[in-house]
């Protein structure tokens, strides 16, 4: 069986400028099946709605929309698509080095060059600073290439002094390692997404990187910090928080949609990860349910 690693995004700075700024309406950004990434750090501000993020090892489901500061070459899918139900998602696009390799090292850029490094693990900014930063990444459509430079500047510097933030692969997860590390786990992430609903063997998923088992669980736990099991399973239940929120269909239904097939074993799983019975985690989304 093939499986495709993440595709490199290949990404066109706006006309004028050092970097890249694009703005989409509701549902212009359907990229969310697409396991992708690209050398560019990327700065991104979803206007309402609710869906599912991967960014590396991290799965998550947000409501409200999400502000979301991704590393260089961290891979991730898109966080938008027909049913996410934003109002808008803009997109900002910086290389490492767009204003030069030594521009970040100057003293005044101490705290733009620390949040820039923390990003390698993927950041969510939540609260105040998820809507002050999110109006003035979209006011930046209006502006001129300077006074847009300028701003992006401020709020790269706001966001490091905010403490309303989650470092989404907080016990070290990175894709700075050996090409044939990189293709081994994006091989492994795109088989999980494609294949989560199903039962999902361990040695099958070993012989696609040509690991033994054995060696494909030490090697998994080293790159994410967390046993194939528990991605999986984490897979699994923010699949379950989507569906919930989101489709008029029984809690049995979830249950067996999102790949387990003991609903006793996923009630007390979902409940132990989110904090809430299925049930009450729907009633507080049920606003979402169309």
């Amino acid at each position: 069986m093939k499986t495709l690693a993440p595709a490199l995004e290949v990404i066109t700075n706006s006309y004028g400028s050092s970097f890249t700024y694009t703005k989409h309406a509701e549902k212009t950004n359907s990229k969310a099946h697409l396991w992708h990434y690209h050398p560019e750090i990327e700065l991104v501000f979803i206007n309402g709605g609710a869906g599912k993020r991967q960014i590396g090892s991290h799965v998550s489901y947000y409501t409200n929309g999400s502000l979301l500061l991704i590393g260089s070459n961290l891979p991730h899918c898109g966080f938008t698509n027909e049913d996410t139900g934003n109002i808008n998602e803009t997109v900002i696009h910086i290389k490492p080095e767009f204003l030069g390799n030594d521009f970040f090292a100057v003293p005044e850029m101490k705290k733009i060059q620390s949040i820039l490094s923390q990003s390698k693990g993927g950041i969510a900014f939540g609260g105040e600073t998820k809507k002050r930063i999110g109006k003035k990444i979209e006011m930046m459509e209006d502006q001129l290439p300077f006074e847009r430079l300028l701003s992006l500047l401020s709020i790269l510097n706001e966001l490091e002094s905010s403490e309303e933030y989650t470092i989404l692969n907080a016990d070290g997860f990175s894709l700075e390692l050996q090409t044939q590390d990189n293709d081994r786990i994006n091989v492994v992430f795109n088989y999980v997404k494609d294949h989560f609903q199903e039962s999902i063997a361990l040695d099958e998923v070993s012989s696609l990187v040509s690991m033994t088992t054995p060696s494909f669980c030490r090697y998994f736990k080293k790159i994410s910090n967390k046993t194939f099991t528990e991605f999986v399973n984490e897979y699994r239940l923010v699949h379950a928080s989507k569906l919930l929120a989101e489709k008029a269909i029984s809690i049995n239904e979830v249950c067996y949609e999102s790949g387990f097939n003991n609903f006793s074993h996923f009630s007390k799983s979902f409940k132990q990860y989110t904090g809430k019975s299925a049930s009450q985690y729907r009633h507080e989304h049920k606003i979402i349910i169309k």
